[in-house]
């Protein structure tokens, strides 16, 4: 007997293209619940600066994965990946449909497809590699795990030296671990949904406002408020490594807001990238569609004909 796979409606795309909008609509037309897929909105008290739905949004339609970590936790992909499934599955036990939505291409990839979710590491795992050169680093890898060794470059340093400090970490190899991760596919129908614009600057355009209405509403006091660490995930959010600065003297508020606008348009080109290169998202261009809301529930009802 075939298990049952849970059909899912997701929407990506670069930040301030509208994914919360249109969520929001199908979700009211539809029952849906909303599960956030962003990585920062999970932290609590980061509200302004990571576009959390309103109060009256998430009122008028459940949401789930947010506000879910202090700004001081170390909250991994696994820990996400984890809470996440079990939202999902716990409401698709209720009946109710489940849209996913945001932009962090990673947590969203390894939501529907997995992936490999070795644990965090210690930092001891890395004692003494930075004192091999390239060629010696890559031989202790293919010691240990000769496939890890073949599918990585002896030039790509990082990656060498992750897959070392997994085995040195946890004793099992990195090639194992992305094994048991295969073994476990994540249960799942989805109907991908990104949202673009044509006109790049209209896309530009729009993050450079909400910037601008973010600080209209208080931002720089939710910063001072939350203050995460440096040293944090939740210390080197766009909007709030920026202002930290600010606040140290390193740059004006005028200079900050200019930085994080030009960091926020950085990382809709990241997002792009990164969803761009996934052939099951059918794409939606709200400057030449006339009603995404509607173009979005005809492809939804097309791929589950």
């Amino acid at each position: 007997m075939v298990k049952r796979r849970i059909p899912l409606t997701v929407i990506v795309g670069p930040t301030a293209s509208g994914k919360s909008s249109l969520a929001l609509e199908l979700a009211r037309e539809t029952g849906a619940h909303i599960v956030s897929c962003d990585s920062m909105q999970i932290y609590r008290g980061m509200d302004i600066g990571t576009a959390k739905p309103t109060p009256a949004e998430r009122a008028a339609v459940p949401h789930h994965m947010i506000d879910v970590a202090d700004p001081g936790d170390d909250y991994t992909l696994s820990d996400f990946v984890e809470a996440a499934s079990r939202e999902i599955a716990e409401i698709d036990a209720a009946g109710a449909p489940v849209i996913l939505c945001g932009g962090t291409g990673l947590y969203v990839s390894t939501l529907l497809r997995g992936g490999s979710l070795a644990p965090d590491v210690p930092d001891s795992a890395y004692d003494g590699l930075d004192a091999l050169d390239n060629g010696r680093l890559h031989d202790e890898l293919r010691a240990v795990d000769p496939d890890a060794a073949d599918a990585i470059h002896p030039n790509n340093r990082r990656r060498v030296e992750r897959a070392l400090a997994i085995f040195r970490g946890t004793g099992v190899t990195k090639t194992e671990w992305d094994a048991r991760s295969r073994l476990g596919a994540p249960p799942y129908d989805p109907v991908i949904i990104g949202l673009d614009y044509r006109d790049r600057a209209a896309l530009y355009g729009r993050i450079d406002r909400r910037v601008d209405e973010m600080f209209e509403c208080g931002l720089v006091d939710e910063v001072r408020r939350v203050m995460p660490r440096r040293d944090s995930t939740a210390g080197q959010a766009i909007g709030y490594k920026e202002l930290l600065d600010a606040f140290d003297g390193l740059c004006t508020l005028d200079e900050a807001r200019e930085r994080i606008k030009q960091a926020t348009r950085n990382y809709a080109k990241r997002q792009l990238t990164w969803f761009r290169r996934d052939p099951d998202v059918s794409w939606i261009y709200p400057d030449e569609c006339a009603d995404p809301v509607a173009e979005a529930k005809k492809l939804v009802a097309d791929a589950r004909a």
